[in-house]
């Protein structure tokens, strides 16, 4: 019986993408898997077909040749089955997608071997004071981390000993069996047992380290933290995290800063924020006042019948960037303070200011009560 034609079989035309040629098979190759339809001749020989005909379009060069020469120019590069693929047509993928699908665990593939690994990165965080945070600082860390043993210089034999190569996966590290299905035979593959993918078993191990080659060891790093750090910034030490395996390169250590809350200040982004108390004469004489700054004490004038509440700028008192650029402001807000405890003679005197005053004291107050009554009437 002739061949029908490769497009035909797919369901596509012939200037169909990779891709449509993709679709078109996998739909095919799901529809008549012989997983899905057991015994059934007629599913399996078109699962067969549409295996042929990806095999041939999905390759560049076999598509040349079938669209000039037709099945001659590719007679015997398909084969139903595993064998003759190239690899062009992105079968792995396809495959490992229906073998999934039916529970046959994946499509293995040399790709999956291991190799060098960096090692693990350790995170560490470090608490810092308000004032270290602004200005900068450095810290001496200490921590464990894993490093080479001392004894068998990191090999995990014994002194005087050596790895031997292991028989069990010749040096390979992975094992390879073949397991025949109704697809054809598939080579899966495995990380050896015996010695864990290493490829090398240790016949007579490290007694310090116990055959791992590495042991604890405590490490201490010296950490310069820059000025303007706040709270949850990272700082990266490249190179002094875990070892890796297999020769990869050291993971990396992470600083994580915290900082303490002050008495006194608070932070927003590079600005800092402080309130101050000031008296009721200060408030309304005015005066000149000192006022506290990362930086020390500097003297500010308030002007009279300066309110609660008020907020002033002292441009160029806050935190710098971090990242080299600019510099905050502090802002203080100044809060009246309404004494608890007065004297009699106190007492007088203010009864005497709100006499002097008039309805002026209570202008605030008339006009509050003014809109409450306003807002009930209405």
């Amino acid at each position: 019986m002739s061949k029908r034609d490769f497009y035909e079989v797919l369901g596509v035309d012939r200037n169909a993408s990779p891709e449509d040629l993709k679709k078109a098979y996998r739909k095919l190759a799901m529809k008549y898997h012989p997983d899905r339809n057991p015994d059934n001749k007629e599913a399996e020989d078109k699962f067969k077909e549409a295996n042929e005909a990806y095999e041939i379009l999905s390759s560049p060069e076999k598509k040349q040749r079938y669209d000039q020469f037709g099945h001659a120019g590719v007679n015997g590069n398909g084969g139903g089955g595993f064998e003759g693929f190239g690899g062009g047509g992105g079968f792995e993928d396809i495959f490992g997608d229906i073998f999934d699908m039916f529970g046959g665990g994946g499509f293995s593939s040399s790709r999956r071997r291991s190799g060098p690994q960096k090692g693990a990165d350790i995170k560490y965080e470090s608490t810092i004071t308000f004032e270290e945070a602004a200005f900068g600082t450095e810290k001496t860390v200490e921590y464990y981390k894993n490093e080479n043993c001392d004894k068998c210089s990191g090999t995990g034999a014994k002194p005087g000993t050596s790895k031997k190569t292991c028989v069990h996966c010749q040096g390979k590290g992975e094992i390879r069996y073949a397991q025949r299905t109704p697809l054809g035979q598939i080579v899966n593959v495995k990380t050896c047992p015996h010695c864990n993918g290493d490829g090398q078993l240790i016949e007579d191990p490290c007694p310090s380290c116990k055959g791992k080659g590495k042991i604890r060891k405590q490490k201490k790093i010296k950490v310069n933290i820059p000025a303007g750090v706040d709270t949850g910034m990272v700082i990266p030490i490249r190179g002094e995290g875990e070892p890796g395996v297999k020769g990869g390169p050291s993971g990396d250590f992470y600083v994580v800063i915290k900082v303490l809350p002050h008495n006194i200040f608070e932070r927003n982004d590079l600005d800092i924020i402080c309130e101050i108390p000031i008296t009721f004469a200060q408030a309304a004489l005015g005066d000149e006042m000192e006022v506290p700054t990362l930086e020390g004490k500097v003297k500010y004038k308030i002007a009279e019948g300066t309110q609660s509440g008020t907020v002033f700028r002292l441009k160029g008192k806050g935190v710098v960037s971090p990242r080299g650029y600019g510099k905050g402001d502090q802002y203080v807000k100044v809060i009246v303070e309404v004494p608890k405890k007065l004297s009699e003679k106190q007492k007088d005197l203010l009864k005497q200011f709100a006499a002097v005053s008039g309805e002026e004291v209570h202008e605030q107050r008339k006009s509050f009560f003014d809109k409450v009554k306003d807002a009930l009437s209405s």
